[in-house]
């Protein structure tokens, strides 16, 4: 996996320390009800196992007296951020032994956790090998644990009924036709010893794209290829990636391969981020880890609570995608602790609630609910069953589900056994719904709510208050782009992320009462970052300059300017990036727009 050096992955694009990489189309063309059958189990699937493991899980982020302290550096890069020799490196494979590797227990772990697929680091960029290649000594096989860590976790986790897949990295530093010279990530790349030597960039391909025929063919079916990745010149035919992928189909004709060959693949990978929108047409996995590094990192202790990582599985079901969530076994092969009751908490919430996870699509809300989020169902007799998943339970009594103008059949909690039936009762733009006073799971209480016939979806749009002025928050609001998202997070509830100046937000409103209102920006900015913005409204536009307020999650109001809307109706409010020299422009919590007294 790439380091975490970037605080967005641009979807579509090879996003490399920075640098981004153009994705073609697929090269090998196919019926498209030939792909939806290969891809049929895996959108049903929603929710996988990531692991990385290698020689990496030996030092866990500690070499020779240096610390990878910076909460951002995963150990998979140890070599890379340390400039590690490759021979000293490599020695680590004497230490190779994980005398406590049990692939069953990884295997049950998944299982109960509601994990439908698992994906392992076969061989990752350090060039160790789990399996038993012919084409190196290089491996597992050759380390005191001599065995083939990849036969075993397969057995292992096919006995579960676990899908299975692999991880294979295009670079390896280990190999010695692996490029160095012109190569900014290489380890050995400021070493004039090792950018002297001669290399042979097609010998290093024959060795990868024989590798890559060695997993195809001697382990049985595989599921899943998850190659990892391209960047600068190193993409597509660089990799010889057209010949790659052909044979890669040809011995596997239902495996589903990722897009980091840099010629289009079966699903888009975005890295440690969920995209605000989904992509719309495209199948796509979310891989995250649950701390800050990919690989075992012993002073990592950064971990997601257990309520974030299902709402992150929640959120990616009601955006379309599927959630690869990561874990780094230590050198032993022992899963951490903070991993295992994390999963096994998951796993608790998924046996109430797995059926508004499986086999769904995203929510047919164009904007994010108030107080959570959805995922529908069609079934079998043609009854559209939305599950609302509710983060934040109202006091009360009433869930309003706004923009749902259809009637309900039934609604019901996923958590009551009996299914007892909630009173329902709809206008035209809301449908509310009688909930009991204390939520049934603090993390994410699920309602099924039928819908018989068309689903009908209107586009509420947000009113003025008793006193006449309009609060709307960045999770009301409509976003646009790649990189822009809501974060939900208690105390922080505002839209950021927003790194491309292209990315923009908007609001619909509807104005019942006319006349001038005073617009004021509610933000936070950190230091030197910032920039300009305008927010535009019924034709009037109003520019404005962000400052610092100490921190992103700093919030202050500043008033903008005054706009006239003379007459009632709807109107849509927006907001615009004008100039960002920096990172980004500002965290979003709110656009307040009050009325101004007359004289």
């Amino acid at each position: 996996m790439r380091p975490n050096l970037v605080p967005v992955v641009v979807l579509g694009m090879a996003v490399v320390l920075g640098i981004t990489v153009p994705q073609g189309s697929s090269l090998l063309a196919e019926a498209s009800t030939e792909r939806d059958q290969r891809m049929a189990w895996w959108r049903k699937a929603r929710f996988g196992m990531f692991i990385h493991w290698g020689l990496y899980a030996i030092p866990a982020g500690e070499w020779k007296g240096q610390r990878l302290d910076n909460p951002d550096f995963c150990t998979t890069w140890t070599r890379h951020f340390l400039s590690i020799p490759t021979a000293d490196w490599d020695s680590l494979i004497h230490q190779y032994d994980p005398v406590w590797y049990n692939p069953r227990d990884w295997a049950r772990l998944a299982k109960a956790a509601g994990m439908q697929y698992a994906v392992l680091t076969t061989k990752h960029h350090e060039g160790f090998c789990l399996f038993d290649s012919k084409l190196t000594d290089f491996t597992a096989m050759h380390a005191p644990a001599h065995r083939d860590v990849v036969k075993e976790w397969l057995e292992a986790f096919r006995s579960e009924g676990i899908r299975v897949g692999f991880y294979y990295s295009l670079i390896d530093w280990h190999h010695p036709d692996y490029p160095v010279v012109g190569d900014r990530l290489h380890p050995e790349r400021k070493r004039p010893e090792t950018l002297a030597q001669k290399r042979d960039l097609n010998k290093y391909l024959d060795y990868l794209h024989g590798q890559v025929r060695e997993l195809m063919t001697r382990y049985g079916k595989i599921d899943v290829l998850w190659f990892d990745f391209s960047y600068d010149k190193l993409t597509g035919e660089a990799w010889r990636g057209t010949e790659l992928l052909a044979m890669v189909r040809s011995l596997q004709p239902e495996i589903i391969v990722n897009d980091r060959v840099g010629l289009g693949g079966d699903f888009s990978t975005p890295e440690q981020r969920i995209p605000p929108n989904g992509i719309p047409g495209k199948d796509w996995e979310t891989c995250m880890t649950m701390n800050g590094s990919w690989g075992y990192k012993s002073h990592d202790h950064a971990w997601k609570s257990t309520e974030a990582l299902i709402r992150n599985l929640i959120d990616i079901s009601s955006k379309g995608g599927n959630y690869l969530l990561n874990v780094g076994p230590t050198a032993e092969g022992v899963i951490p602790e903070a991993s295992v009751n994390r999963l096994t908490h998951i796993g608790r919430w998924m046996r109430t609630s797995s059926e508004s996870i499986y086999g769904t699509s995203a929510s047919p809300f164009s904007r994010q609910l108030p107080w959570g989020r959805c995922t529908q169902k069609l079934l079998d007799n043609g009854t559209t069953r939305l599950y609302l998943h509710v983060f934040d339970w109202p006091k009360d009594g009433c869930l309003a589900v706004p923009g749902l103008a259809s009637q309900a059949s039934q609604a019901y909690l996923l958590a009551d056994s009996r299914h007892a039936p909630l009173p329902c009762s709809s206008d035209a733009e809301a449908l509310t719904i009688q909930v009991p006073a204390a939520a049934p799971d603090l993390h994410a209480s699920v309602i099924a709510l039928d819908i018989e016939g068309d689903l009908r979806i209107v586009q509420p749009r947000l009113r003025a208050d008793a006193d006449g002025v309009f609060h709307l928050h960045g999770r009301d609001a409509e976003l646009h782009g790649t990189s822009i998202r809501y974060d939900g997070q208690k105390g922080r509830e505002s839209v950021g992320y927003w790194t491309d100046a292209n990315d923009w937000i908007s609001w619909p409103i509807q104005v019942e009462k006319p006349g001038a209102f005073r617009v004021e920006v509610v933000y936070g900015c950190a230091k030197g970052e910032g920039g300009e913005y305008v927010v535009e409204v019924d034709g009037k536009r109003l520019p404005a300059r962000t400052r610092e307020t100490g921190g992103w999650f700093q919030r202050v109001t500043d008033p903008i300017g005054t706009v006239e809307l003379q007459t009632a109706g709807a109107r849509s409010l927006s907001i615009r990036l004008t100039m960002k020299p920096g990172l980004a422009v500002m965290d979003l919590q709110a656009v307040i727009l009050r009325p101004m007294t007359r004289p």
